[in-house]
């Protein structure tokens, strides 16, 4: 009985690597299309048992990895996409084609340097001598306005889609018309290329020595 379960529970973890590798592969086709390329993606099926979520056709949560991702010609750290409720036909499990796989609801982080914010702030701002980094978990600004140096503590939010860098901490040294020069450029907010899987951007934060977004994907499918 022992030996039968574990060839039971070997058979169910080999399928499974197969629909991995399967889904891995229309995930990167489906990303392509929006301009998404990456050094590697990964599929992780998640939920109890793979041969019973196929048969019933559904598994819980599928989790997608890519490593070194582009979109949009902006280069990311990575990205991770988590869909719960995804369907999937059971001829695309075993190796048939032209059925959808559709997923009731898609939350999806990429996580960016601040050196590759600080280019989209750039443009954004105007600011050509803008510097972006994470000292002990905050987001700080360096610039210069007016012939004077700044560093202000900033704190990332998303408003109407757009990343606000709104100035929290600035030295008090600063001249208040060079102060509220900053404040108001940096305010100006950052619009994002286009987003990975059409997603819409919900939240930023600063997690470690990155800044994540936080998006949502409505209707995601991939071409079977």
């Amino acid at each position: 009985m022992v030996i039968l379960g574990l060839l039971g529970v070997g058979a169910d973890r080999a399928a499974a690597w197969v629909a991995e590798d399967r889904l891995a592969t229309m995930a990167a086709d489906e990303a392509a299309q929006y301009d998404v390329q990456a050094a590697e993606t990964k599929v992780a099926i998640g939920g109890f048992g793979f041969l019973p979520q196929v048969v019933k056709e559904e598994f819980s949560t599928v989790t997608l990895t890519m490593q070194q991702p582009t979109f949009s010609s902006v280069p990311a750290e990575d990205l991770v996409v988590t869909m719960t409720g995804v369907h999937v036909p059971r001829a695309l499990v075993t190796g048939g084609s032209g059925a959808e796989v559709t997923i009731d609801s898609t939350d999806l982080k990429v996580r960016l340097s601040p050196a590759e914010l600080a280019k989209l702030a750039a443009r954004a701002t105007g600011v050509d001598d803008l510097t972006l980094r994470i000292v002990d978990g905050r987001l700080h600004a360096q610039l210069s306005v007016r012939g004077i140096d700044a560093d202000a503590t900033l704190s990332p939010k998303v408003e109407k889609g757009r990343i606000v860098l709104a100035v929290d901490e600035l030295s008090d040294k600063v001249p208040s018309v060079v102060r509220n020069a900053v404040s108001s450029m940096l305010a100006r907010g950052i619009t994002l290329p286009k987003m990975p899987f059409g997603a819409s951007l919900k939240q930023v934060a600063v997690e470690g020595n990155s800044v994540v977004l936080v998006a949502t994907v409505d209707d995601l499918t991939f071409a079977g």
